[in-house]
């Protein structure tokens, strides 16, 4: 099934969407800003993507598994706070960076099936304006009665491990702030090469 898009595309409430539908949203919502995207600039593509991801991604989650159990509980509430708003601008600037412009791709939502801890993936294709595909993996999990993105896998490869390896390799050799410069200078890339 191909995602229709309209200018005027509203949400429906997303406490009552299915995990279909949450990433049905996002990717109707990433094809909106590639239509609009050269007139939008980057901090257009932002500012309209950012309550997007906020509802469709589980950015607390996501850092706190990247990180890992040990980590997280030796950082205290400051450190918390500070990485996980820093992961969550990095996460919005990562879109807003790549997805820039409009050549006719598509979006296709090939399956939604249950996996085990209740969550739920949801299997969907991009395909490029050459033909060529991209595969998105969307697993997802319930926060308080709303489905919300727990891991992406791109091509199959798990975004959440590359970043683990990455992030906690810094981590381990260069200390707390070394990671939060390293997140700062991915921002800046995202922002750079948009």
């Amino acid at each position: 099934m191909l995602l229709p898009i309209s200018a005027g595309f509203s949400a429906p409430d997303p406490g009552s969407e299915t995990p279909e539908q949450v990433i049905g949203h996002l990717q109707s919502s990433l094809l909106q800003v590639m239509q609009e995207g050269e007139k939008l600039g980057y901090e257009g593509r932002y500012k309209f993507l950012e309550p997007v991801i906020d509802q469709s991604h589980d950015i607390d989650l996501i850092i706190k598994t990247i990180l890992g159990a040990t980590y997280w509980s030796q950082m205290d509430k400051a450190q918390q706070d500070l990485i996980t708003a820093t992961f969550r601008q990095l996460s919005i600037a990562t879109y807003a960076g790549r997805f820039t412009h409009f050549e006719g791709e598509q979006f296709k939502i090939v399956e939604q099936r249950p996996l085990p801890r209740e969550q739920t993936l949801v299997r969907s294709q991009l395909t490029k304006s050459d033909g060529g595909t991209v595969n998105f993996d969307y697993v997802l999990h319930q926060v308080e009665g709303r489905w919300r993105i727990a891991n992406i896998l791109f091509d199959g490869v798990s975004d959440l491990a590359i970043k683990r390896g990455e992030y906690r390799a810094v981590l381990q050799r260069d200390g707390f702030p070394a990671l939060i410069e390293l997140l700062k200078e991915k921002i800046t890339l995202a922002q750079q090469h948009s």
